[in-house]
């Protein structure tokens, strides 16, 4: 293959550069905005009831899982500048452990995000009946539900310019009652509130895993702009600073918020109620009007935590199927704009039925489906952090100084610590289901390889250089390159009909990296 031809397949692919017809629309605020607004969601207004059955332990319990999301936050910043592609997980999987790694990542977190939103709509529903359906009758609970997947969706068919102009203004209106809680609420805490210290009945270990499982969920979406990076302009730049930024404003909003929240609401209170930062401002000025304005914000905040998400929903298995680790139809812009459509549909779809299932089955339906969201998740980020360890043990004496060598192996091992440790507080059930939901992927794989006519690696293959002239030699310092594959595998023609992988991943790190 040509020096030219990879040329042009680096430029048409999900990397650097945007994909094909598109071009880079989104700068550092609308980047930091989708970072914010993906984490903010209603789950951190429904959160504190939520955590109330733990007690005031949770709050142990969020300080850890927020020093955790900061590790893995800083992680991902790392590894979007060695490899600026839309894709963020599943990208960095691949390259470091080849492709079946990559589809389970982009397999999990495509899960996660359809799921999460289910989770996020179920908690937005909570804040809609303060104002309608207050007898919370739940078939016109689930139309609730159902609507507020479907305005999201229809946004984002539109275009990315129009939701990164969405997710900015929503973001802005969502800070509102947050910074309020986080400030004013904590003049207000009353000490008799909070109740039994852990009020679980496990012991303290138990207790801070089990809180801390749920309180991952806050954070989920820290990942945000990486997913995306190859439409931010500037990636290498832009997308490090928008996932740290927005992970570090949206940590404190969380902690202090929480805490004001437990101190003005009683634990009794707290635990039944569905809205329980409209609780909290009613507690202190009285009346339902201040409350009322929290309800609102809340809804907004779920509007623009939705549109984010099903952005994601839509760019991981796009980012996938253009690599021929997703079916194609993933893969098929639709509009000026590019616009994954089936991406957006199919996830809205999925989230709509576990939806529904969820409010005709389980009566705790926000933590159900929270749980699932958070395992599904945590094993993407376990592989990412996994990719950013794996590189620098291998690579990072080549090209970075000692005293940074090892504090980036610190925070990735921490990032990584943290992952097994959101996993084993999830429970045994929700594990269950979870690697039950993650294997289904396997068929998914059997039927891409099957029509891309692999298997395995042939061992009596010839050398690539057999299928063409012979490339350059690459520098030794290849960040976390595939060498394997680009030694031994011949490249293969695809089948008729379907685009050519479109990511050489080893080329966009050193060309960003070196």
């Amino acid at each position: 293959m040509s020096a030219t031809t990879r040329g042009s397949e680096r430029a048409d692919g999900p990397g650097a550069a945007p994909p094909p017809g598109t071009r880079p629309t989104l700068g550092l605020p609308a980047a930091s905005a989708l970072v914010i607004g993906s984490i903010i969601g209603t789950g951190v207004f429904a959160l504190p009831s939520a955590l109330a059955p733990y007690g005031p332990i949770s709050l142990v319990a969020f300080g850890a899982v927020t020093l955790g999301a900061l590790a893995l936050a800083l992680t991902f910043g790392a590894l979007s500048k060695r490899v600026p592609a839309s894709g963020g997980p599943y990208v960095y999987a691949r390259q470091a452990f080849g492709e079946f790694a990559g589809f389970l990542n982009a397999w999990s977190y495509w899960i996660t995000a359809w799921a999460g939103n289910a989770a996020i709509v179920v908690a937005w529903v909570g804040y809609v009946e303060v104002f309608v359906n207050t007898g919370h009758r739940k078939g016109i609970s689930i139309l609730i539900a159902l609507a507020g997947l479907w305005i999201p969706a229809a946004i984002n068919l539109t275009g990315v310019r129009n939701t990164g102009v969405f997710q900015v203004v929503t973001t802005v209106l969502k800070f509102v009652p947050l910074v309020f809680m986080a400030t004013v609420g904590l003049l207000f805490i009353d000490a008799g509130n909070f109740g039994s210290f852990n009020a679980s009945g496990q012991s303290a270990l138990g207790a801070i895993s089990a809180a801390a499982a749920i309180a991952l969920f806050s954070y989920l979406g820290l990942e945000a702009a990486s997913v995306v990076a190859g439409r931010v302009r500037e990636p290498g730049r832009n997308v490090p600073r928008a996932t740290v930024y927005g992970t570090l404003a949206c940590a404190v909003i969380y902690i202090l918020g929480t805490l004001a929240v437990f101190g003005t609401v009683s634990n009794g209170e707290l635990r039944s109620s569905t809205a329980p930062f409209t609780d909290a401002a009613n507690n202190i000025f009285g009346g339902t009007w201040a409350g009322n304005a929290v309800a609102v914000a809340a809804i907004i905040s779920g509007i623009g935590a939705l549109n984010g998400w099903t952005m994601l929903s839509a760019e991981m298995p796009y980012a996938a199927a253009r690599d021929g680790l997703f079916p194609q139809t993933f893969a098929r812009l639709r509009g000026p704009g590019g616009v994954p459509a089936f991406g957006i549909v199919a996830s809205t779809v999925l989230a709509s039925l576990i939806t529904v299932f969820s409010y005709t089955r389980f009566d705790d339906v926000f933590t159900k489906i929270v749980l699932l969201s958070v395992l599904t998740a945590v094993i993407p980020y376990l592989f990412s952090a996994a990719a950013q360890l794996y590189w620098l043990l291998l690579r990072g004496r080549e090209t970075l100084s000692g005293r940074r060598l090892a504090r980036d192996v610190t925070v990735s091992a921490l990032a990584m610590a943290f992952s097994y440790w959101s996993i084993q507080g999830s429970g045994y059930q929700t594990v269950y289901y979870g690697l039950f939901v993650l294997l289904l992927g396997l068929p998914v794989y059997i039927w891409l390889k099957r029509d891309r006519g692999e298997f395995g690696e042939p061992a009596d293959a010839p050398p690539a250089a057999a299928s063409g002239p012979a490339p350059a030699p690459e520098p030794a310092a290849e960040g976390g390159a595939r060498a394997p594959e680009t030694r031994t595998r011949p490249r293969r023609t695809p089948p008729r009909g379907r685009p050519a992988p479109a990511t050489d991943v080893s080329r966009i790190t050193r060309r960003h990296h070196d």
